[in-house]
């Protein structure tokens, strides 16, 4: 028996380790993958196996809702143009708009109402109005979706406007909506919601999708208004239910042409969770009149784009700053090309702010976001911690250009999770937006470098072991 586990040890263990030195993506994480595997016997060729391999190439990538997921783009080409010059008043967004089109096929467009939502309270006040408007579909699609009075809420709403006829349908993620089962989820399908789980969690396709999530948080009510930003189906955003109190968020409201971008993404990943057709008639995408004068654009990726467009956004916009970056975030865990930017833009000159919660949900996390503070305070980029939970994810560029949304700055949302962001090209909603951000850091502690860099040893070690292993989280 002894003799059989030590040959099941090294098979596995050799092929973990030839895998990781052909498919590994970054020399990092291919390094951390490596000492894991050999260092943790079994434990490690199992936590790669399931969160390490790299699915574009294995099975994840070639299942039947993938290819459903490629022929789509293909099609959405052709369908539902709309006359969309955007003229743009600096070089600098419109060649960040390309960069993104170019990345996601998701177009800039005019003519919209945009609308900044701060806190749960205000989101979800905007939501319950516009739902109790729809007169023809709601469509969701949420990382968590959690039992509580939020969700008994949205029962009540689907439940009346299904009576009336509107067609209701619900994407949420298995393994963030994990109470959202059982009975809970069979009161709404009772009603008649359409819900399904996107890559859900069983034991036939455990250990290929696993560590890929819907991390995307959208709404769309009769193809004319949506929803998007930070802002999950949680009593969190209402009520102190945990030690972190009542989590902060932005989200926005987008009403006018660029709700067809977020509907796009919604139709794409609802025919990859569900059973039906094409949601493409008319009935669905609608022809959208102008409603505002705001330029909006959607950000959308996730693990089998064929570019890391989040990570690619940020970049951007980081490399386009000339005077300011602003960046919130609960989970500012970037990676080295996104630090190196950073860096430069912060010797440049380029006056960063960086926005965090003192505090965080996870201990691992918020260890790796402050092994990273210190190269940042010694080039001059000034750190603000904030005393309550913000779970916003936003960064602004020269008070021109902002960025609402799911995308972290860590390698989970740059390369595991389905995100989306909105970009907005307007200068008042941008300069709104600063304007919250300078109140809340005016109110925060800021980190000074001396003081920092002699923070305690066991601190120092602390932060170091969350670092090494930052590229699995």
């Amino acid at each position: 028996m002894n003799t059989f586990l030590w040959v099941l040890y090294g098979g596995v263990t050799l092929w973990s380790i030839i895998s990781i030195i052909l498919h590994g993506s970054r020399p990092t994480k291919s390094l951390s993958w490596l000492l894991a595997v050999l260092l943790l016997p079994f434990a490690g060729p199992l936590l790669y196996y399931l969160f390490g391999v790299n699915r574009r190439k294995f099975k994840f990538f070639r299942l039947r809702q993938t290819e459903k997921r490629k022929l789509f783009d293909e099609k959405y080409k052709d369908l539902h143009e709309l006359d969309n010059k955007v003229d743009f008043d600096s070089k600098k967004k419109e060649k960040l708009s390309k960069l993104i089109e170019n990345s996601t096929l998701l177009a800039p467009y005019g003519g919209n109402k945009t609308t900044v939502l701060n806190g749960g309270e205000e989101t979800f006040e905007s939501i319950f109005e516009a739902l109790e408007k729809a007169e023809h579909f709601i469509h969701l699609q949420y990382y968590i979706f959690s039992e509580g009075e939020l969700t008994q809420k949205f029962f009540e709403i689907f439940e009346k406007k299904i009576a009336q006829g509107v067609e209701v349908r619900l994407i949420y993620d298995s393994f963030g909506s994990f109470s959202f089962r059982g009975k809970t989820i069979k009161r709404f399908r009772n009603i008649g919601v359409k819900a399904f789980p996107m890559m859900p969690i069983r034991f036939g396709n455990l250990l290929f999708t696993l560590n890929y999530r819907n991390h995307r948080k959208i709404i769309v009510i009769d193809g004319k208004v949506g929803f998007t930003g930070g802002v999950n189906v949680s009593d969190k955003y209402i009520k102190p239910i945990s030690d972190l109190g009542i989590w902060e968020d932005l989200h926005l409201k987008l009403e006018g042409p660029v709700v067809n971008s977020l509907h796009r993404i919604f139709i794409k990943d609802y025919h990859f969770a569900g059973d039906e057709e094409l949601l493409l008639s008319e009935k669905y995408v609608p022809k959208t009149e102008p409603q505002g004068n705001h330029i909006t654009q959607i950000v959308a990726a996730g693990p089998d784009s064929k570019q890391p467009a989040i990570m690619q956004q940020y970049i951007g916009m980081i490399n386009a700053a000339e005077k300011c970056i602003s960046i919130a975030n609960p989970y500012f865990i970037p990676g080295r090309a996104v630090l190196q930017a950073l860096m430069v833009a912060a010797l440049s000159g380029i006056k960063v702010n960086l926005l965090v919660p003192e505090e965080s949900d996870s201990k691992m996390a918020k260890f790796s976001m402050f092994s990273r503070f210190e190269q940042l305070l010694a080039v001059g980029v000034k750190i603000y911690l904030r005393p309550d939970f913000s779970h916003s994810k936003m960064i602004q560029i020269d008070n021109e250009i902002a960025s609402v949304g799911s995308g972290n700055f860590d390698y989970r949302s740059f390369e595991h999770n389905f995100e989306t962001n909105a970009l907005l090209y307007d200068t008042d909603l941008t300069q709104q937006i600063q304007n919250e951000f300078d109140s809340i850091c005016g109110e925060c502690k800021s980190l000074d470098y001396e003081t920092f860099k002699n923070r305690p040893v066991g601190q120092k070690l602390l932060e170091g072991l969350a670092k090494f292993f930052s590229p699995l989280l």
